[in-house]
């Protein structure tokens, strides 16, 4: 197991079964931080850090090495060691490798050295704890906060922390999702910090357009709290080129534009590949996705404004920065291609507006990217900074995530820079009435649900069947056609049929795109070890009543 392995090569005089030294001298060979991420195409094959960066977190990390670790202690069990006690002090002078790298969690110290290099959100990250507390920064991240990742931790731990020793002050250890907005209580979450979650399946369908208040919300980190009458969005590029712009330029400078457009989280209906093997990431059901009515300037019209050509020659990409940030500054970022970008088809907006709103807080107040018919990842909220550049956004969310695999590769094989970002969506479709196990009462049926697919490629027939896909029907779409090539929404879908008194009945749905694009019978061949692009039939299991 790799994780294990690294530590043991790195610190082979530190065994479980020994009591640590009371002070470690410095390593010579002290890891250096992992090598900057590198585009798809080209990027280093078979670097471990990549490996484990896509990862959820520290607590993913770990996790992953739990069933080998216990093979391993079994194998030898000894007596648990008594560790010495140090004051905040002395753990204060262990903050770099050359030194050592210290953490307390509670009133344990932990020597984290031959981990930083392993960190899945880079070695910086870890060193903004070197010498204090864990507690301010696993807060931004509840996926630490689990008994399995701090037993763990454990495997890392030198010392105790002196019996007089106050805990740290309420101040470094303050919550930083506090100033996050009130939610809808029917949302169904998935995580509280940060916040994930998706509307009700039974009312997910109901209304072509989300209310605002229902519509899933992704979050990667704390909701920023912005002014709007001091807030200024940046636009970059090459040669220095560059623009600020307040949000009343944005709304008086550019014609306001408004599209109706589908976003939908890559990891929509991640639960079900979760039930064929175990994935990474939010137990998303049916509902990481919405539909909403957007106002807004174009991007292509502000790039324009800023100096920016139609058209550039060799590959370019439009990178967006937001105003949520890590415990580190980092801000969560994603980038398209320029083409995109710059189309006029394309129909890409900076957003204002969200069904004739203000944009809510959650979903990027006071202005957001829209990209219709490409993952919501790229569709980044509280948007701060649009950067033309040669090379895709160096953010951990476009290189070392929302990457579709093989379901060979496991994470011991996984390397990021071998596949695209993903961009454009596969098609989809999902039952939203009636919910699985329910009892149906004979007579005539009503089955209701959503369908849509990436690229504003229109979804042309919804097939459904009774029987587990043995016989099918096709179902009534609703709306009008949209214009060729821009079927940026969803298309709701509804199926009348007699069902008979006493029968147990496997519903499933699959769409068709205008490229005759379908999806796939079963999860299996489809997944992946993050759980994204799960796009098979939807299945559900009702009985009809007597």
């Amino acid at each position: 197991m790799y994780l294990m392995c690294r530590r043991d090569a790195a610190a082979p005089s530190r065994r479980r079964a020994q009591a640590p030294a009371a002070a470690a001298p410095p390593a010579a060979d002290a890891p250096a931080s992992p090598p900057a991420a590198r585009g798809w195409r080209g990027g280093p094959r078979g670097a471990a850090a990549p490996v484990l960066a896509a990862l959820l977190g520290l607590g993913a990390v770990l996790a992953y090495g739990e069933r080998r670790r216990r093979v391993a202690q079994a194998a030898q069990a000894t007596p648990a060691p008594r560790y010495p006690r140090y004051t905040r002090e002395e753990v204060g002078r262990h903050r770099s490798p050359r030194d050592r790298v210290w953490v307390t969690h509670g009133t344990e110290v932990f020597d984290v050295t031959d981990f930083v290099e392993l960190h899945p959100g880079g070695a910086d990250k870890v060193l903004l704890a070197a010498g204090g507390a864990l507690e301010p920064f696993w807060a931004l991240y509840a996926v630490h906060n689990q008994p399995h990742v701090l037993e763990l931790l454990r495997e890392y731990k030198v010392g105790e922390l002196s019996p007089e020793e106050a805990p740290p002050a309420l101040a470094a250890a303050q919550d930083p999702f506090a100033g996050d907005p009130p939610r809808h209580p029917g949302l169904r979450v998935n995580s509280q910090k940060p916040f994930n979650a998706e509307p009700p399946t039974e009312l997910l369908a109901e209304r072509f357009l989300t209310p605002n208040e229902l519509f899933f919300t992704r979050n990667h980190l704390p909701v920023p709290a912005v002014d709007p009458g001091s807030y200024r969005l940046r636009v970059e590029g090459p040669g220095g080129r560059a623009l600020s712009l307040s949000l009343a330029e944005l709304r008086s400078r550019f014609p306001k534009h408004e599209v109706t457009a589908t976003l939908q989280c890559a990891g929509n209906r991640r639960s079900e590949m979760s039930r064929v093997r175990p994935v990474k990431g939010l137990a998303w059901d049916i509902g990481a996705i919405s539909t909403a009515r957007w106002g807004g300037a174009r991007l292509r019209d502000v790039l324009l404004h800023a100096g920016f050509g139609e058209e550039r020659e060799g590959e370019w990409h439009v990178c967006f920065e937001g105003l949520d940030v890590d415990a580190g500054g980092a801000p969560y970022g994603a980038s398209i291609p320029y083409g995109r970008a710059l189309s006029p088809a394309a129909d890409v907006l900076l957003a204002y507006e969200m069904n004739g709103e203000e944009l809510p807080r959650d979903h990027g107040f006071p202005l957001r990217v829209v990209v219709p018919g490409v993952v919501g990842a790229r569709s980044v909220k509280w948007l701060r900074r649009v950067a033309v550049s040669p090379a895709e956004s160096p953010s951990h969310w476009q290189q070392n995530d929302y990457k579709g695999f093989s379901p060979g590769v496991d994470w011991d094989t996984v390397d990021y820079s071998t596949a695209p970002a993903i961009q454009e969506l596969p098609v989809q479709s999902a039952i939203t009435q009636p919910r699985s196990g329910a009892a149906v009462p004979a007579g005539e049926l009503t089955v209701k649900g959503y369908a849509w697919s990436g690229g504003g490629r229109e979804v042309v027939r919804v097939d459904v069947s009774l029987d587990g896909g043995r016989t099918w029907r096709v179902a009534r779409l609703a709306g009008e056609r949209p214009v060729p090539g821009r079927a940026w929404a969803w298309t709701l879908w509804e199926l009348q049929a007699p069902v008979t008194p006493g029968g147990r009945l496997e519903i499933v749905c699959k769409a068709v795109d205008g490229s005759y694009n379908v999806q796939p019978d079963t999860v299996a061949p489809i997944w992946n070890l993050r759980g994204v692009l799960s796009n098979a039939w939807h299945r559900v299991h009702v009985t009809v009543s007597r």
